[in-house]
């Protein structure tokens, strides 16, 4: 389990930097990720590789969006990174009653989808100190077509993927009780 949460952040951090920059948030493949590690990952898992990330962005790591440390922890930007570790928790949660199923897993992204923009757009708002409308204009709209984009292809990867990640994850498992 180590291994698959240690991959998931490194993957998580790795999407910040996949970007195209938009004002006041840049378009990036880390909610790609995020719901792979929804989709595909035990919800300690899941916590545990998206709290990791939070941890390290902010002690300093410039694994964010916005850099590192607690300033761009706490920048516009910010509420949606909360609301990753929030979607992937939930998402897992989801995920495990019905894995591998496409029809499923499109609602699971929705639902992370939605708690993301939930927590990320309210911070947005407060932070760049506008209107609703104004919110949603720079925080969600611009986004739309990129995050179905993104939906489509976690829903597919998710479902391609699942079978492999349980049979690695017991592989892993019974080498962790071997040590």
């Amino acid at each position: 389990m180590i291994m698959l949460t240690a991959l998931f952040t490194a993957l998580i951090a790795a999407g910040a930097f996949i970007k195209i920059p938009m004002i006041p948030v840049p378009m990036t493949l880390q909610t790609l990720f995020v719901f792979l590690a929804g989709l595909l990952l035990t919800p300690s898992s899941a916590a545990s590789a998206l709290g990791i990330y939070i941890v390290l962005g902010a002690i300093g790591l410039p694994i964010f969006t916005s850099g590192g440390g607690l300033s761009a922890l706490f920048s516009p930007t910010g509420g949606f990174i909360f609301g990753f570790l929030v979607s992937a928790i939930v998402g897992s949660f989801l995920a495990k009653r019905k894995r591998g199923s496409y029809l499923y897993n499109i609602f699971v992204v929705v639902v992370m989808e939605v708690i993301t923009y939930l927590i990320g757009i309210p911070w947005l708002k407060v932070k760049i100190a506008s209107t609703w409308a104004k919110a949603f204009a720079v925080g969600m709209t611009p986004f739309i077509i990129g995050d179905a984009v993104k939906m489509a292809v976690s829903v597919v990867a998710g479902t391609i993927l699942y079978p492999e990640t349980e049979k690695l994850r017991k592989k892993l498992s019974s080498r962790e009780k071997e040590d």
